[in-house]
């Protein structure tokens, strides 16, 4: 039986905004892919990889574009089918709505005195979301296998069903949601419209996840006060594929990276962080509460050293660009006030390295994970998987991985930079003991599940739904 079905044996089409694989033109003609990044990316495709499932996405490149026009190509194993649309109406759909309003709403970013205002353009960003998921369900229509089982992903998507339901009345859709749900009192700012529009997006779908009971239950209490709708959830946390994880850390690139990492803190206590520049990350926050750590404790000076690996995001969205540059701040800051010819106490690079995020999980004696309120957080996961080190990992709350892993972390309070400076202080003052027993049941925790069961669960509820 094909690995992507179940009991029913339905084919599976996997949609997402962003594709498992970035295509490039050679000057030749000929077409290459290249595995992308992110957690969705990850889970997924070492697990559909050889199988009869199409995973559609947008062309985001002039690759993309040439590949789209190819039909389904096959890629790393993949087979991968992305969609031209139309640029301006991906830019307004993609930036604007997905960017900039919900993925503010869902995460609580907006300062509410100033923001947001919706003005006349709104109505054609909206008209613009609502066409490029059109785009989305017509693709599906036309390439889904009889009876298929579609899994749309996240909240690029939410209004596929409706339409592709109208087209395709055979096939089954579950929409999954990889980043938090607004509550009713962060979704209110948004037009009613199109509020509206979205939850009952959302309710045309034959069956909705989430990854923790807190986001499904905020959806569903929005889907109620603001539609009248009563709209069913499941949860099922996304994992991290143990060996797939594994074999990427035991790379030749990656012990490379790791080697060239230790060059740099010799014997010093690592406290380490990977993650996406990324508003609802927190990295600010988590700096400053670094050198607060400093400061409360000059003996942990020149013993102590905050590698961090950050990836670019977003960077034309304002905000994005002015957060970034508020991180650098805050980062030149403290090495300013606390380094020495021999010692930097923070080092960060800003770039999109795999290997090297890896060496850093592999290295931290500490692993931060501060979000205010953030999508599953699988760098936790990961960090459980491949650490080296019996890492401490000090977690926020507001990740979505503390539902499984918290009982086995120091809690982070992302606001309080005391707070994370006590946190952090506990963390890599820690006795050998308590940390070889926290290590050990973060790892048992992250080998519990594998994408095989969240593949499972999606599945599970379009069958039961």
């Amino acid at each position: 039986m094909d690995r992507t079905e179940t009991s029913t044996h339905r084919p599976v089409v996997i949609v997402s905004n962003r594709g498992p694989v970035a295509f490039s033109l050679g000057a030749d003609g000929e077409l290459t892919g290249r595995r992308g990044a992110g957690g969705l990316v990850s889970g997924l495709a070492p697990l559909v990889a050889g199988t009869d499932a199409t995973w559609l996405a947008a062309a985001m490149s002039e690759g993309d574009r040439a590949a789209a026009q190819r039909g389904v190509v096959d890629a790393e194993g993949l087979r991968v089918q992305l969609i031209d649309l139309d640029p301006q109406q991906y830019r307004l759909a993609y930036d604007v709505v997905s960017n900039e309003v919900l993925w503010f709403a869902h995460h609580g970013l907006w300062d509410l005195v100033r923001e947001p205002a919706f003005d006349a353009s709104w109505e054609e960003a909206w008209d613009a979301y609502r066409a490029v998921n059109g785009a989305f369900a017509d693709a599906v229509a036309e390439t889904a296998p009889e009876g298929a089982a579609v899994l749309v992903q996240d909240y690029h998507l939410c209004l596929v069903a409706a339409r592709l339901r109208e087209r395709r009345p055979d096939l089954g859709t579950v929409h999954f949601s990889h980043t938090p749900f607004a509550p009713p009192v962060w979704l209110r700012p948004l037009p009613r419209r199109a509020a509206v529009e979205l939850l009952e997006g959302m309710a045309a779908h034959d069956a909705r996840g989430f990854h923790t009971e807190e986001w499904a239950a905020d959806f569903r209490a929005s889907a109620q006060r603001l539609a009248g709708l009563d709209a069913s959830t499941f949860v099922s946390p996304l994992a991290s594929d143990p060996e797939d994880v594994r074999r990427s850390a035991a790379s030749p690139a990656c012990d490379a990276a790791l080697a060239s990492l230790e060059e740099v803190v010799g014997d010093r206590i690592v406290v380490g962080r990977v993650d996406r520049v990324e508003l609802s990350k927190n990295l600010r926050r988590g700096f400053l509460a670094f050198g607060a750590l400093l400061e409360a404790h000059p003996e942990l000076r020149g013993r102590v050293v905050f590698i961090a690996g950050a990836y670019p995001s977003r960077e034309g969205v304002p905000a994005y660009a002015a957060y970034r540059a508020e991180v650098e701040s805050a980062v030149a800051e403290v090495n300013e006030r606390f380094g020495t010819p021999e010692w930097t106490p923070i080092v960060l690079h800003v770039e999109d390295d795999y290997p090297r995020s890896l060496a850093v999980l592999r290295r931290a004696d500490v692993l931060l994970v501060n979000p205010i309120r953030d999508g599953l957080n699988l760098v936790a996961v990961e960090g459980a998987l491949i650490n080296e080190r019996d890492a401490v990992l000090a977690l926020s709350p507001g990740a979505g991985a503390w539902e499984q892993l918290g009982p086995a972390a120091v809690e982070v309070p992302p606001f309080d930079l005391a707070g994370t400076a006590a946190a952090l202080h506990r963390a890599v003052t820690m006795p050998a003991d308590e940390r070889a027993a926290r290590f050990a049941q973060l790892r048992t925790i992250a080998e519990r599940r594998t994408p095989r069961h969240w593949m499972a669960d999606q599945l599970a509820a379009l069958s039961s739904g």
